[in-house]
């Protein structure tokens, strides 16, 4: 919340003294710090440490990401957009690390929030969708691999969400989990 507030106050003496530049006459130095105030509205509406982290995704060094992302103590004061890439991209760490369930939430929280580009809406339902797929709720993934298939509108995460479907069909029963369990392993005798 300060530095919100510290970027407000930056931002507004900055377009405060561009005006005062223009109103003496220094047109130069107006314009150059018409560029400045612009910097620093810029950095109002996009977070820095989410722009970091998202380029260490892309990168694919989860560490480095989530060190960026852990500079981000009160997410709840970002702007709605961000506070929605704040947590995909925390779900998105956190889906490499054993914390599935929590993941889960964080994909759910960032969806609810509203993701903006639909690859990554995409991404998202699929990331759900293979959770759903390890914890047993087979319809839920079938129905997110559908509408993450909807929303891949380019083709990018086709190959990956073909091999979802192929996995599923490969994964046992609930009938067949449950034989298991009463036979505690062994081998039906005829």
């Amino acid at each position: 919340m300060i530095a919100l507030i510290l970027k407000l106050v930056l931002s507004l003496g900055s377009l405060g003294y561009t005006s005062y530049l223009f109103y003496e006459g220094s047109w130069g130095w107006g314009i150059c710090f018409i560029l400045v105030t612009a910097l620093f509205v810029l950095t109002i509406f996009r977070n820095e440490n989410i722009l970091l982290a998202l380029n260490q995704m892309r990168l694919q060094n989860t560490e480095k990401a989530a060190k960026h992302l852990a500079r981000i103590k009160q997410p709840q004061y970002l702007i709605k957009r961000q506070r929605a890439y704040y947590y995909y991209l925390m779900g998105l760490s956190g889906a490499n690390s054993n914390s599935m369930g929590q993941a889960e939430q964080l994909f759910r929280k960032a969806l609810n929030i509203g993701l903006k580009n639909d690859q990554d809406k995409a991404m998202a339902k699929m990331n759900i969708a293979a959770i759903c797929m390890g914890t047993g709720r087979r319809k839920e993934a079938e129905m997110l691999l559908s509408e993450a298939k909807k929303l891949d509108t380019k083709g990018v995460l086709s190959d990956y969400i073909k091999n979802l479907k192929k996995q599923m069909g490969r994964a046992t029963s609930k009938n067949q989990m449950r034989m298991a369990q009463q036979m505690k392993g062994k081998k039906r005798v005829r």
